[in-house]
Order: C-alpha cells, then sequence, then structure tokens
C-alpha cells in the first residue's frame, strides 16, 4: 500500500513523465504510474494539457513555412550563454 501512495501522490515524477511521453516513449511500469497520479490530481492533468498545446504550438512554429528565416540574433545567443554560465557557477 505504501508504494502506491508514493506512485499515486508523486508530482515531480509524473510531471517528468508527461515530458518524457511528450517527446518518446515510457515504459509500461511508467503508464501505469502516470495513469494512477492522473486520475487523482488535477494539476498534473492541467499540466499535461498544457504540455501538450505547447509542444503543438512548437513544433508547428519550427515546422511551418518559412521555418529557415528563424534564427536568434547574437546578442541573445551571448545574454543566454552568459545566464547559463552564471547559473552553473
Amino acid at each position: 500500500m505504501n508504494e502506491l501512495k508514493k506512485i499515486a501522490y508523486n508530482c515531480r515524477k509524473a510531471t517528468f513523465l508527461i515530458e518524457k511521453q511528450q517527446i518518446g516513449r515510457i515504459t509500461l511500469r511508467e503508464k501505469l504510474e502516470l495513469k494512477i497520479h492522473l486520475a487523482g490530481c488535477s494539476i498534473c492533468k492541467t499540466f499535461q494539457q498544457q504540455s501538450i498545446i505547447i509542444n503543438q504550438m512548437v513544433h508547428n512554429f519550427f515546422h511551418s513555412a518559412g521555418q529557415a528565416e528563424r534564427k536568434l540574433d547574437d546578442k541573445f545567443k551571448q545574454e543566454l550563454q552568459k545566464s547559463i554560465d552564471d547559473k552553473l557557477r
């Protein structure tokens, strides 16, 4: 019973599995754990719905006509790299 409680109330793992499922396959055990969690957690269920929509929008943005024209400018890249470097220190 304790194992079932861990599965049912682990939002961190559920959100990880939701994202993992968006980009690839999850195991049968992971599918079961996620299904059990989502049955009792409306917040994670909402997160899943939002995640699906966001991933579809990003996919459409990068795979629509004119994608070759979409590039990050050099200043933004430098600021982003600096931000990443600062966080890693």
